[in-house]
């Protein structure tokens, strides 16, 4: 796609105003965009469009397209691999707050987790995106099969379909899942949590 970089020496001259006066909201506004359209079809000149803008005004900000998409996923998974920042001593309920945690980062930012969730590895910045996503899964997957070891969990279930499962459930929520309902980060972690582990727990005679 041609004007995804700024051409060399390009001025920010001829501005309808700045992009938003910040960073953040080109930023915003870009997501919203790369969901809206795709982000291999969204151009430079839509989001410029969008924001009421020359281009040269966007590349005062921003040197490409690739750099706005980088750190939208940045953000996502930076935060998703937070949940991770406070271990518990035993391995359910690190489970249960990682299901909690993910789950609260989807609500916080869902629209930077709704845009992870569509790359599909079509340039280097998905591929390094695609690959984070691959070590979270990971990570989970060890969680689970620690509580497995422990009799937290159920043995018979394969550790990493059941992390494939709990988190299908956690990323369907950006399908249908929109701020300012009924539901909150904390009642939407309790229905997820009940509905995915207790197929999970032990079953005892």
């Amino acid at each position: 796609m041609t004007s995804d970089t700024a051409p060399a020496g390009a001025a920010p001259r001829g501005r309808r105003g700045r992009p938003g006066n910040d960073r953040e909201q080109v930023l915003a506004v870009a997501v919203a965009l790369f969901i809206e359209k795709g982000y291999d079809a969204t151009s430079v000149a839509d989001l410029a469009d969008r924001l009421g803008v020359t281009k040269s005004a966007l590349y005062h900000h921003f040197s490409s397209k690739d750099e706005l998409l980088g750190l939208a996923l940045d953000d996502a998974l930076t935060a998703l691999e937070g949940v991770f920042d406070e271990p518990a001593a035993e391995p359910g309920a690190q489970l249960e707050r990682v299901i909690r945690g993910a789950v609260g980062v989807l609500v916080q930012k869902l629209p930077e987790v709704t845009l992870l969730l569509r790359v599909r590895g079509n340039s280097p910045v998905e591929h390094a995106a695609l690959e984070r996503r691959r070590a979270f899964d990971h990570r989970v997957t060890e969680v689970v099969t620690r509580a497995q070891d422990e009799g937290m969990l159920r043995p018979d279930v394969d550790a990493a379909v059941a992390t494939r499962l709990v988190f299908g459930m956690v990323n369907s929520l950006t399908e249908w899942y929109r701020p300012g309902g009924a539901l909150d980060a904390d009642s939407l972690a309790d229905a997820v949590l009940a509905t995915a582990l207790e197929g999970l727990r032990p079953r005892h005679p």
